[in-house]
């Protein structure tokens, strides 16, 4: 399965990504099928900090090539794939995903207030051992 997806260049703390076609089981950057652009994500000028081959990438997505999710999410931005498409494809793809992080959420919000519960009821238990023990020495203090 063919990917469209970026090899990153560039120095530490200057990223430059190159743009490219590639065996989806290839390391990162590992031998390329075709070159299909460059993202500069530095560059103030959005306009100039992407080109691509659009005629080259629309051939590769005919023949069945994916984009990575940020590969994606340029296409999109420079309009050549359909936005409302990729969403609605990646919310599909990453719904079971929500649902266990969800479930998770609602487990440990649902243990935080068991364990607040218990803690408001030990307080609880505390203050009426004290203010039992109160009463006991004021009795005593009255009896001599």
């Amino acid at each position: 399965m063919v990917r469209i997806r970026m090899k990153r260049m560039g120095r530490r703390h200057r990223p430059f990504f190159r743009i490219n076609a590639i065996e989806k089981s290839k390391q990162r950057n590992g031998k390329i099928l075709e070159a299909l652009g460059w993202y500069d994500p530095l560059v103030k000028d959005k306009d100039k900090a992407i080109s691509l081959n659009a005629d080259r990438i629309k051939a590769w997505l005919d023949q069945g090539a994916l984009p990575s999710e940020s590969v994606g999410d340029l296409l999109v931005r420079e309009g050549l794939i359909d936005a409302e498409k990729w969403n609605a494809a990646r919310t599909k793809r990453i719904a079971p995903k929500m649902k266990r992080i969800n479930a998770e959420r609602a487990a440990n919000e649902a243990t935080a207030a068991a364990e607040a519960a218990q803690a408001a009821a030990a307080k609880e238990a505390e203050a009426k051992a004290a203010a039992s023990s109160d009463e006991a020495s004021a009795e005593e203090a009255k009896a001599e």
